[in-house]
């Protein structure tokens, strides 16, 4: 049975101009007929499918309806058309301030959190320690949660999702959030959920997060899908080309099209660093600065044949 299936979801905003006009002319027009409303589909016929241990990675540009599909995913809004069917509790960071009440302590919105995801007294007693000492806290436990930085907010958000043990993990760019030690860590601990069943999904820009952790992969423009399925390298590759060409596949044969495209402009890339190391070291040689050009040697040895320097 599948954790978690989208069946041509398709989400609709509706715009208005009535607080621009007004409540008496809101009237007016709608006596009259001449009052027009905007409709905005976020999302189209959207179609995939999770199991168990699986890590969705959605890509797609600002706009793409990547967060309005998370939404969907975590209940916070119904889909005008098709299915969302989720079968397992949700834990959600969609916004790193959500949940939070910024008067009370870190402490009072720890256990304030885990009992708006259902988790009891005892529960939250039992994984309060582990929780503040994930998120690197211990310092912080009595002071308002106001007053910490954005990263902190994000790590105490983000180890009270993974510590609590939910069933299905969404995160819209957190791990992206805090210094590198701190984002290290966060995705060793996906990692370590993942392995232990839990169903992930992941909104990044970071493409490299993307290939690193997820096996499924989403791709999303405009609210339109353009992929799904389990090829992450290939449509990793084929968007960071499309980033740069601005050229939208249609199938699957474009997506390796696109792929093959930007593998062979990374090796040219990768070839003409070479060469201006090359150029850079024969200049030297030619100036006749034999310590300069052995620096230069030595550097080009350390980036391309490290081992060349063990004993």
């Amino acid at each position: 049975m599948a954790i978690i299936e989208a069946k041509n979801v398709s989400i609709r905003y509706i715009t208005g101009d009535f607080k621009d006009i007004g409540l008496k002319e809101y009237v007016m027009r709608r006596l009259k007929g001449n009052y027009h409303v905007k409709e905005f589909w976020a999302d189209r016929d959207i179609t995939f499918s999770l199991e168990k241990g699986d890590m969705l990675g959605i890509i797609g540009s600002n706009g793409a309806g990547k967060s309005t599909l998370l939404k969907a995913v975590s209940g916070i809004m119904v889909p005008t058309k098709g299915q969302m069917e989720i079968n397992g509790t949700v834990a959600a960071l969609l916004e790193l301030g959500s949940g939070f009440d910024g008067d009370l302590t870190v402490r009072e919105n720890t256990y304030l959190r885990g009992a708006m995801l259902g988790y009891t007294r005892k529960f939250m007693d039992e994984m309060y320690d582990s929780i503040i000492g994930f998120a690197e806290l211990q310092d912080f436990q009595d002071r308002p949660f106001k007053q910490l930085s954005s990263g902190m907010k994000s790590r105490l958000a983000f180890s009270i999702a993974c510590l609590v043990n939910p069933d299905i993990l969404i995160l819209d760019e957190v791990l992206a959030v805090g210094d590198g030690a701190f984002r290290k860590k966060s995705g060793n601990k996906m990692k370590q959920i993942l392995s232990g069943g839990v169903t992930g999904i992941l909104v990044s820009h970071s493409v490299d997060q993307v290939r690193e952790m997820c096996n499924k992969i989403l791709w999303l423009d405009h609210g339109k899908q353009i992929y799904f399925g389990g090829d992450t390298e290939t449509v990793c590759n084929a968007y960071e080309e499309f980033l740069i060409t601005r050229k939208l596949p249609g199938d699957f044969a474009q997506i390796q099209a696109l792929s093959n495209a930007f593998i062979r402009r990374k090796e040219e890339e990768r070839r003409k660093k070479q060469m201006n190391e090359a150029q850079k070291l024969q200049s030297i040689l030619e100036s006749g600065s034999s310590d300069a050009a052995l620096d230069a040697a030595l550097g080009i040895i350390r980036k391309r044949k490290p081992e060349l320097l063990k004993e």
